[in-house]
């Protein structure tokens, strides 16, 4: 398509028609024999095979529009503008192939390929020292992902449901930076591999857990997470969180049995726990002032007890991917600087005592849970997840595992790999949307064309709302000029942009109202 649309621009450009509007130009796209309809299958093929799927809430409006025009299985212009009216950004991303992963379809057959090499891999047994965990089905196998675009693929037992387990102790982590500064935090826990197993009773040479992501580091995390809330608030604090990383795709739930399960066999985290509580009559380390050891181990065992499917934590992987801000809803979940922290622990220590090899061999950050997930995060690619019962012996899922070794032999995703390996696939290119100046240049788009949901993405990644064309002509000037008044209503009260900017003719935008009364109140 992105040839196409190329040869369409190539043509304007000849017959000096330019200008014309960007709708006709997308109406182009999919004209075939009949230049004055076009297929709505084609379309929605077009977006669905790119990895935009039928939920996604940044095309939702425009489905429905879609969906309401079943009187014949084409549409005509007109009934194209009305569908994709306040859609132009996202869609021109699509068609033009702007995005991150640009040959989505040859993307996923790659990873049907490696997903039926290691479904019939045999290895590892289900963990049994949690009773609950015994009783999962064995068979299951599933791998979602999701880009930082919000491209997403799944495949195999993706919306079977299980606990995270330990993929919770880089959320927690991830949850107590956002409260406190990192030096706070490390007040506390330490940075460093520990070298022995996650549930061993040892603590640093400070007396400190070596890191967030053993059981002693993660028990000290949760601890420090709204400590001065109630039981059920610092719960529902939690939660939210999760469901903003997921963007409200899918379900987090909460499996008490799984909780009861693990909190009735949690003799040895008790153990971990009153070891570094035993500290602070010796220290100055140890827990926070007036922990409540008790409810701190409920409310890790009720953490480890979040259940979810794989379709759902690719996309709280995603979001980690994408420096904290969910791909889905625009809305920023974690700070920048937390997201690098998290993902450097997740690099030195998120797969138990594997993290190692799994760093020196795959290069990518990486968590596991003794359920079966593994959540992998390529820094502002994607996030993957991949989901099987099965452990080795060290803890992490079996067909996980060798899911992630045919990964990172396929594609240049470790973090050291060249762009330019003649033995790996890059299925990236390089994106006009990581360069400032052509963000704004978006922003001028979005607001040309009344794309309200994208203006306000573009708002929460911090791009310049004030800044000038070559005319000194700011956003505000052009979403007045078009009458856009939801717009121009968001710009002034929720962003707040400088309404007092002149262009280089000497108007300020609500010079540009022409005596539009509604636009003229929005400037009192």
């Amino acid at each position: 398509m992105d040839d196409k649309w190329t040869k369409i621009t190539h043509c304007l450009l000849e017959k000096n028609h330019i200008r014309i509007p960007i709708q006709k130009r997308f109406f182009l796209y999919f004209v075939e024999d009949d230049e004055t309809n076009i297929q709505k299958e084609k379309i929605i093929d077009v977006i669905t095979s790119s990895g935009f799927l039928k939920d996604d809430p940044r095309l939702s409006v425009f489905r429905q529009r879609l969906k309401t025009l079943v009187k014949s299985k084409q549409i005509n212009y007109e009934e194209f503008s009305y569908c994709i009216d306040n859609h132009i950004s996202i869609l021109k991303k699509i068609f033009q192939k702007d995005i991150i992963i640009p040959d989505f379809k040859g993307f996923c057959e790659k990873i049907k390929d490696i997903y039926e090499q290691t479904k019939i891999k045999e290895g590892g047994s289900v963990a049994d020292y949690i009773p609950q965990l015994k009783q999962q089905d064995p068979t299951k196998y599933g791998i979602s992902i999701c880009t930082i675009d919000g491209q997403r693929f799944n495949i195999g037992d993706t919306k079977y449901k299980y606990s995270i387990q330990s993929c919770c102790k880089t959320i927690n982590y991830g949850i107590a930076l956002e409260e406190h500064n990192p030096e706070y935090v490390h007040t506390f826990v330490g940075r460093e591999p520990s070298g022995q197993s996650f549930n061993e009773i040892t603590l640093n040479k400070e007396g400190k857990p070596h890191n967030p992501l053993i059981n002693a580091g993660a028990i000290m995390t949760t601890s420090l997470i709204q400590k001065e809330k109630t039981h059920s608030e610092r719960y529902d604090h939690i939660m939210n969180v999760w469901k903003d990383l997921s963007g409200g795709i899918g379900e987090v739930g909460f499996n008490n049995s799984v909780f009861l399960s693990e909190k009735n066999t949690a003799d040895r985290n008790f153990a971990i726990a009153y070891f570094m509580k035993e500290t602070n009559s010796t220290k100055t380390i140890g827990f926070p002032e007036n922990t409540n050891l008790h409810q701190t181990l409920d409310l890790y065992f009720q953490c480890c007890s979040i259940e979810l499917n794989t379709e759902t934590m690719a996309i709280v992987a995603g979001t980690l991917a994408n420096g904290g801000i969910n791909p889905l809803t625009g809305k920023r979940i974690f700070q920048e600087e937390t997201v690098k922290q998290m993902l450097s622990m997740m690099l030195m220590c998120g797969m138990y005592d594997y993290s190692g090899e799994f760093a020196f061999k795959i290069g990518i950050p990486a968590k596991s849970g003794v359920a079966g997930a593994i959540m992998l995060v390529i820094p502002n690619v994607m996030g993957i997840v991949t989901f099987s019962p099965r452990l080795d012996e060290i803890g992490n899922s079996y067909k996980g595992i060798e899911f992630c070794k045919l990964l990172g032999q396929t594609f240049n995703f470790h973090i050291f790999d060249s762009f330019q390996s003649e033995t790996k696939i890059n299925p990236l290119v390089s994106r006009y949307q990581n360069n400032t100046i052509n963000k704004q240049t978006e922003l001028y788009e979005a607001c040309k064309h009344n794309d309200l949901e994208y203006v306000k993405i573009l708002f929460q990644r911090g791009v310049d709302f004030n800044v000038t064309d070559y005319d000194k002509r700011t956003p505000l000037h052009v979403a007045v000029c078009e009458t856009h008044i939801e717009l121009v209503k968001y710009l002034l009260q929720v962003v707040k942009v400088n309404k007092h900017i002149q262009d280089r003719w000497g108007h300020t935008p609500k010079d540009e109202a022409n005596n539009n009364q509604k636009l003229l109140e929005l400037f009192q």
